[in-house]
């Protein structure tokens, strides 16, 4: 492909699923000198950062792609891998080609006339079950049981919590009150509906606390806890991992391939979350794929943004042997529900590919201008 224009939007937009509070996001769309269209994310999230990636992709990386000649999608990953060795090895640089990386195989796929997944060599699976992927925010327990309840009932077989998180509850600030929370969960759900525990960044436990917290929620049957400590607290992973059976899932604020696979080494991991969008791209993912496979690990894609890293995130789980399930926002939100012609969604607990070519989306740009901050 040889590339022409190249625009990048930094979009605002309010989520329900986190409390309403307004979240940010880098959109680029990407087209060749023939006129097809790509569209790819960068989830830098903060104002500022989110900022700092669209000076990056507007100026270098704009114009390393689009002085080249015609270009392959590994040689342009590696072109501004190599551009920015001194600055991209993680951090901002990896936001901004990895939305770049995104976009070129949304072209790639229109070119060729097939979807994302069938360039990544086809499905593995026809299909994911469906996860609601929700923030822990509402006043009191119950309603918080409550809400579950009602994922349940509108057709998702398991749920990922985020504790900690900004609202109303208290989930997270104590751990007997956690553990209370996970046995009502249960209970109210059921055996067979998979609950899943992601601690991140809003829970502070020392490895005594995590060890005897995630024991006791063990007893509920929990698929697995998700970063229980900062991502660097190696020692206190292994330690966890040595006295609880529970599967353990972290990765999801690394960046680049070498750092999954420095992860991977240190032998903590069960579950690793990449995010495309992040994690240099969907070429990187699939990189970092392909080290899940050899060391038998799960593969987990973020796709908590909009319906642009959703499709790339479920082409690339469909067409992985290392992924078992997909998460969705439960709750409506406009860059999912709004952004792209046929929003991903759940059928009967089960999450598709979109078919259409390349990401499988056409994407709303006035609703992208309408949320550009400027």
């Amino acid at each position: 492909m040889r590339l022409g224009p190249i625009r990048t939007y930094v979009i605002r937009y309010r989520d329900t699923n986190d409390h309403g509070n307004l979240r940010q996001t880098v959109l680029v769309r990407v087209e060749t000198v023939d006129g097809v269209v790509g569209w790819g994310e960068g989830i830098a999230m903060w104002p500022e950062a989110c900022w700092a990636t669209k000076v990056l992709i507007d100026g270098a990386f704009a114009q390393l792609l689009q002085g080249a000649a015609e270009i392959s999608i590994a040689d342009a990953w590696a072109m501004m891998r190599g551009h920015a060795w001194w600055y991209g090895e993680g951090g901002i640089a990896c936001f901004a080609y990895s939305a770049l990386d995104m976009a070129l195989w949304d072209i790639e796929g229109k070119i060729e006339g097939k979807p994302l997944y069938e360039l990544l060599g086809g499905k593995v699976h026809d299909s994911l079950p469906a996860y609601a992927s929700c923030h822990v925010n509402k006043a009191t327990r119950a309603a918080n049981v409550e809400a579950v309840v009602d994922y349940q009932q509108a057709g998702f077989v398991g749920v990922k919590l985020g504790f900690g998180k900004r609202g109303f509850s208290d989930i997270g600030q104590d751990p007997e009150n956690d553990i209370a929370f996970v046995r009502e969960l249960r209970e109210a759900l059921g055996p067979d509906f998979e609950i899943i525990v992601d601690a991140g960044n809003g829970v502070k436990w020392d490895r005594a606390t995590a060890i005897d917290t995630v024991s006791r929620m063990a007893e509920f049957g929990i698929g697995w806890i998700e970063e229980p400590f900062y991502p660097t607290q190696i020692d206190d992973y292994r330690a966890l991992k040595a006295a609880v059976a529970v599967p353990i899932g972290t990765g999801e604020r690394e960046f680049t391939v070498t750092g999954y696979q420095r992860l991977i080494e240190t032998g903590t991991v069960d579950v690793l979350g990449v995010d495309p969008s992040r994690a240099e791209g969907v070429t990187g993912f699939r990189k970092i794929d392909a080290l899940c496979g050899a060391a038998g690990i799960t593969i987990n894609a973020h796709a908590w943004s909009t319906a642009i890293l959703s499709a790339a995130s479920l082409h690339l789980s469909l067409a992985s042997p290392n992924a078992r399930l997909f998460e969705l926002k439960p709750t409506r939100v406009s860059v999912q529900a709004d952004l792209v012609d046929r929003p991903i969604w759940l059928e009967d607990g089960a999450v598709h590919a979109p078919e259409g070519h390349g990401l499988g989306i056409t994407v709303d740009e006035a609703l992208i201008e309408h949320l550009e901050l400027r």
